[in-house]
């Protein structure tokens, strides 16, 4: 997700400010994704340059911004569109794991045990998380953590499946030689 759609989708429930909008996006996602509040008024600041919200009159020392028409269109928009796989952002264990295996050196099987044990302990920790009461969009949030957490899993084991079918492939069988005499 764009920090630029999140904080128009916000700005469609009413006009707010900075600190404002980084408290709501916080409470919406859980605190999974902190935004910093230089982030928060650069990217309004872009918003507000391409119309797609206006500043409003200061406030008790506070700027609010209110979503344009040109906004709420660009957030149907968004609403409206499939989330292409491309689009997310890059898979930083996925890319570990390929230099690991391409890098001399390095003890692949401990990278994936090392991922595995973070990856169950963070696991652990959203299952504790969801027996707490919450409100739907964090429940929402909370069980596309855990899924991902048991996907990735799962493809951890795929992997250390793979290494062991990889090195007992590429281990050659002694030849039978004979040795001259």
């Amino acid at each position: 997700m764009s920090v630029k759609h999140g904080l128009l989708a916000l700005l469609e429930r009413g006009p707010m400010y900075g600190y404002q909008l980084r408290a709501a996006f916080d409470s919406a996602t859980g605190g999974t994704w902190p935004l910093n509040i230089g982030q928060v008024y650069t990217t309004l600041s872009r918003l507000e340059r391409d119309d797609l919200v206006v500043a409003l009159p200061e406030n008790d020392g506070q700027r609010p911004y209110e979503i344009t028409g040109q906004g709420r269109a660009e957030l149907r928009k968004w609403f409206s569109s499939p989330v292409k796989r491309g689009d997310r952002p890059r898979d930083e264990v996925a890319i570990k794991l390929a230099l690991a295996i391409t890098t001399p050196g390095v003890d692949v099987a401990k990278v994936v045990m090392t991922q595995r044990t973070a990856t169950m302990r963070t696991l652990q920790e959203y299952t504790r998380l969801k027996t707490q009461p919450g409100e739907l969009p964090w429940l929402l949030v909370l069980d596309a953590m855990i899924f991902q957490a048991e996907a990735e899993l799962r493809w951890l084991d795929h992997c250390e499946a793979s290494l062991v079918r990889y090195e007992t492939q590429a281990v050659p069988e002694p030849a039978d030689v004979e040795v001259p005499r």
